[in-house]
Formats: C-alpha cells, sequence, structure tokens
C-alpha cells in the first residue's frame, strides 16, 4: 500500500478529528463548527489575561530561583569552597574544567547514559504500550506491576540491584558462572559496570515512557485504524505512517523530559556504582557533586553544572522546535 493511499485515508478518517487524533475539524472546513478567527482585542484580552493569571506563579519562581542562581554564577566565577569564597577568577574555572581529561570522561559516558536511557526506556515504553491496548484480562494490574520500578523509591531499587550484581555470590554473577562464562563481576568491571548503569536507567524509567505513550496513543481516533485497515495497509505501514506522526508531539516531548532526567540522574549512578570502577560511570552530574563536596572546589563544581545547563537548554530548544514542525495533518 502507497504512503498516499495511507495519507488519503488518514484524512478521511480525521474529518472532524483535531489535534493528537481528537476534537473539531480544521479550521474553515465544512462542518468544523469554527466560523472565524476572534478579533484581534479579544486575542489580546486573552492573552493578557492568561499572563495576570499565572503572574504570581511566575513571581514565586523567580523569587525562589533567582538567588540561588545568581550566587552560583558568581561562585563558578571564584577559587573558593564551601566556606570561604574566595578571590574572583574569571572563566579561570571554566577554562580548567574544559582542559581536565577526567570532564570528558564524564562527558562522554553522560552522552551513552543519556542516549541509552532516552531511546531505550522510549523504546520499551512504547512497545508496552502498544501491547497493553489490546482488551486482555488482568490488563489494569499488569499496568500497576509494571509501574513498580518507577514507583519504588530508588535506593530501595539500587539497593536490589546491588544484591542482584554486586558479588561474586549474587544471583546473576553465580547464573553466568554455572552457564562456563567464569566470574563475572558486573560492577568491577568497567565496561560491564557501564553497561548494567544504563540497563538500571531504562529499568526504571520505562515505565515512564509507557505511561506517555499510553496516553498518546489514547488520543488517536480509532477511524483512522478502521480507515486504514479498509485501504488495505498492514501492520507495520499502519504503525509507521499513523500512530508514529500522531503521536509524534507527545514523543519529542518525552524526549526532552527522560533528557532531562537522565541528565540530571545523580542517584541512580552513585548509589549503584559511585561513579566507579575507576570513574568509568562517572556521569558529569556526580563528577560536579564530588568537586564541590568531596574536592570542595566549588568554582570548578559549580562551572561543571552550569555547562550541564547549556548543553539541557540548547537540546530541549532542539526539539521544542521540532515539535513545532510536526506535521500530523
Amino acid at each position: 500500500m502507497s504512503t498516499d493511499t495511507l495519507r488519503r485515508s488518514l484524512d478521511r478518517a480525521r474529518n472532524g478529528v483535531g489535534s493528537a487524533g481528537v476534537g473539531s475539524a480544521r479550521a474553515g472546513s465544512p462542518g468544523g463548527g469554527r466560523i472565524g478567527a476572534p478579533p484581534a482585542r479579544r486575542r489580546i484580552t486573552v492573552k493578557w489575561t492568561l499572563l495576570l493569571f499565572a503572574l504570581p506563579s511566575l513571581i514565586l519562581l523567580v523569587l525562589l530561583n533567582a538567588y540561588p542562581v545568581v550566587y552560583a554564577a558568581l561562585q563558578s566565577l571564584r577559587n573558593g569552597d564551601l566556606i570561604d569564597p574566595g578571590s574572583f577568577v574569571g572563566l579561570t574555572n571554566y577554562a580548567t574544567v574544559l582542559q581536565s581529561p577526567e570532564f570528558w570522561r564524564a562527558a562522554g559516558f553522560t552522552v551513552v547514559f543519556t542516549v541509552v536511557g532516552v531511546f531505550g526506556s522510549w523504546a520499551i515504553g512504547l512497545a508496552l504500550a502498544l501491547l497493553l491496548r489490546a482488551r486482555t484480562p488482568g490488563r489494569g494490574v499488569f499496568k500497576v506491576l509494571l509501574l513498580l520500578p518507577w514507583v519504588v523509591p530508588i535506593v530501595v531499587s539500587a539497593t536490589s540491584w546491588n544484591w542482584l550484581v554486586a558479588t561474586p555470590q549474587s544471583p546473576l554473577p553465580m547464573l553466568t558462572k554455572a552457564l562456563g562464562l567464569g566470574d563475572t563481576l558486573f560492577l568491577a568491571d568497567p565496561t560491564l559496570a557501564q553497561i548494567t548503569v544504563c540497563v538500571f536507567k531504562v529499568w526504571i524509567s520505562f515505565p515512564f515512557m509507557m505511561m506517555m505513550m499510553s496516553s498518546a496513543l489514547a488520543s488517536v481516533d480509532v477511524n483512522v485504524y478502521e480507515a486504514s485497515r479498509v485501504d488495505g495497509a498492514g501492520r507495520w505501514q499502519t504503525f509507521r505512517h499513523i500512530t508514529m506522526p500522531m503521536i509524534a508531539r507527545s514523543t519529542f516531548i518525552s524526549w526532552i523530559l527522560m533528557t532531562i532526567f537522565c541528565v540530571n540522574d545523580f542517584p541512580t549512578v552513585f548509589l549503584l556504582t559511585g561513579g566507579g570502577p575507576l570513574q568509568s560511570t562517572q556521569t558529569l552530574v556526580v563528577l560536579a557533586y564530588s568537586t564541590v563536596f568531596q574536592n570542595f572546589q566549588t568554582g570548578p563544581g559549580v562551572a561543571i553544572a552550569f555547562m550541564m545547563t547549556l548543553v539541557l537548554v540548547v537540546i530541549s530548544v532542539f526539539l521544542y522546535r521540532r515539535i513545532r514542525k510536526v506535521d500530523i495533518a
């Protein structure tokens, strides 16, 4: 079945279907229920009304966040510690951090950790969301059980995984030894530790992605799928040309949120490996913590945090622009 045919069936099925699959028809279409755009004055009034409603929250956010951010920015320009602010050194801390091999090693693993965490949890969450759409007995129970890795406190999950893989007497190392693979120390070998940390991140994150994708799939009108079946579309064609475009906005939003969660995820790495062995699982946020609270170098540690923030802003803006460019019409 051709893509053009799928597009035509999608347009016919979505007559009267609005954003994300449910709602009103396009503006100006027959039966759409929308006569015309509101007057300019009314639009301005609505904008100012919404701004006034949001103003108290905006003021509170500024008061709560402005002082710590400004103070931290000043600290990144000094050579002090947790007690003494030190003297002004300008951008020396940033230059020192950028010249440090430890920083680039942590940045490299942060990229790997984030990519695996985002796309691994998204793929598993989307697959489970698609499976749970089927009306099977006990579907609600399965949803609750699948939410447990996300609901259970991270301390409990990390302790459980440590019991599972940390020592030669743990269940998984004993299983690998029984299979003839020798003594496998998952948290003592740098490569295996990195793999373990990434898998652990996917494990605790896929329920969030499953909920995001479930809500996105629920907003897709069933008429779209009925029209595609009438036109002879297969399951893969329906998924590629109808399901994915219709949930694209929710997908990009989930990627933005999970990217922020992964880059800023301190407890997952710190509780499982502490950044070891040999700093192989040290992410930027763990490096910033150890620099400030263990080495007592406030300036370089805060500089690392500010560079992380800058990267997150760039990634978020890029994905947000992708959301605005999504065309599901």
